[in-house]
């Protein structure tokens, strides 16, 4: 089969990086790629939001089969434009993946399903928002509703971040009549992700993991896009998974089948945990980064036929072959990063690392000029190990960011440590 990999990210390194091992695969094709997807795919720099770009691009090159990563292709149409076209793709429409999209389109979807989540309510104007957030009190989590990379997140312990937060969100010059800011209660408890495959029929849990959004160690400091992961989760027992598919997984996916929009794609739900009972964050149409890293270190080359299987609606033949071992990714980011940084710096060691089935580095924010590897990026490489045991993963991974020679960079030094305690 002749593969396009829409995306430009660690997680479109390792998705790459498992369905390359598929004898499936016969060529693979990554839009627009970075320096280290370079080394194992053909790079196509096109606009990937931009649906006649991908069209052309697909129907020029032969492609079977267009696994679209990141969120904002699905936002802008891509994947009903390229069904339309009859090309099979692995990733939702437009309309149903609102759940991502759209913080109150979701937030809708849990009222009317009575599925368990924060207490919300959505503003798109800033007086109204602020008499809001005086009136529930502190702490309180304040969001975009749109789109915002990761970032559009801010949990507010006092009244001035928070006041500051709607401030920004409002005069941001992405903000239009149609914008809303999403007000939720703050959830106590830890944070779990939940992995399931939806061929718009069946479902299939597909895996847990754990990300560490804070950039810094301790969980301080703002939200990223995420700093690392490790999978499985320990926090997600068996009996809080299905307890997640009944009543937040299944109801979902029944409304917005309903809505005559089933979903078809990857499904990753945010959880919040506490005293055993999981409450849903937010909704993902896409795999999260860094946690594909890990789960794609863990499941290999079965990813392409998982994908293929659930853009044809066969789910219900599959099964998912899971080692009894553990994945952890450590990300390292551009000193600076959430905020402002500086790109073009040489990044040294790379070539001293020892790749296997065991130890990946991911690129992200990357590019090669002159010969070397550059920084171009916020998060720009992910050190992804297995280990029989999580402090086996974890040792190995950070042992990989020790060989890594790059002064403009850094990385948070307790990946796992929730697990590990």
């Amino acid at each position: 089969m002749n593969i396009l990999i829409l995306g430009n990210g660690a997680r479109e390194h390792s998705l790459a990086w498992a369905v390359k091992q598929n004898p499936k695969c016969s060529r693979l094709l990554v839009a627009p790629g970075n320096a280290g997807i370079a080394d194992i795919a053909d790079i196509s720099t096109i606009n990937i939001e931009n649906c006649d770009e991908v069209v052309k691009l697909a129907t020029q090159e032969k492609i079977d089969f267009v696994i679209i990563g990141p969120e904002a292709p699905l936002a802008a149409g891509v994947s009903d434009e390229l069904k339309n076209k009859g090309f099979l793709v692995f990733g939702p429409s437009k309309a149903a993946a609102q759940l991502e999209i759209s913080k109150s389109f979701m937030k809708d979807v849990c009222t009317k399903m009575n599925i368990p989540t924060a207490k919300y309510s959505k503003f798109n104007d800033l007086v109204s928002a602020k008499k809001y957030v005086s009136k529930e009190g502190v702490p309180i989590v304040i969001k975009a509703d749109g789109l915002a990379a990761g970032k559009g997140v801010t949990v507010a312990m006092d009244l001035t971040t928070a006041n500051k937060a709607l401030e920004d969100f409002f005069n941001s010059s992405n903000h239009n009549s149609d914008t809303k800011v999403v007000i939720e209660e703050f959830m106590e408890g830890e944070e779990a992700s939940f992995f399931v495959l939806c061929d718009g029929l069946k479902i299939l849990p597909m895996g847990t993991a754990q990300d560490h959004k804070r950039v810094g160690d301790g969980d301080t400091g703002p939200n990223t896009g995420g700093m690392g992961a490790y999978s499985p989760a320990p926090v997600l027992t068996k009996k809080i998974e299905e307890n997640v598919i009944k009543e937040i997984i299944e109801p979902t996916l029944q409304e917005m089948k309903k809505r005559g929009e089933p979903y078809q794609g990857v499904l990753y739900a945010g959880l919040m945990i506490k005293d055993q009972q999981a409450r849903l964050v937010e909704y993902n149409a896409r795999f999260g980064d860094p946690e594909c890293q890990a789960l794609m270190m863990r499941l290999g080359a079965q990813v392409l036929d998982l994908l293929l299987a659930t853009s044809t609606s066969n789910l219900e033949e599959c099964k998912i072959n899971w080692a009894d071992d553990h994945a952890l990714c450590v990300v390292m980011a551009s000193n600076g990063y959430p905020g402002k940084i500086k790109k073009g710096s040489i990044i040294d060691g790379l070539q001293k690392l020892t790749i296997s089935s065991s130890q990946m580095c991911f690129h992200a924010g990357t590019e090669k000029e002159s010969g070397n590897i550059v920084a171009n990026g916020g998060r720009v490489l992910s050190l992804t190990a297995r280990g029989e045991t999580l402090t086996e993963a974890r040792s190995s991974a950070y042992d990989m960011v020790k060989i890594i020679d790059w002064e403009e960079g850094f990385y948070r030094t307790d990946i796992g440590w929730k697990a590990i305690i």
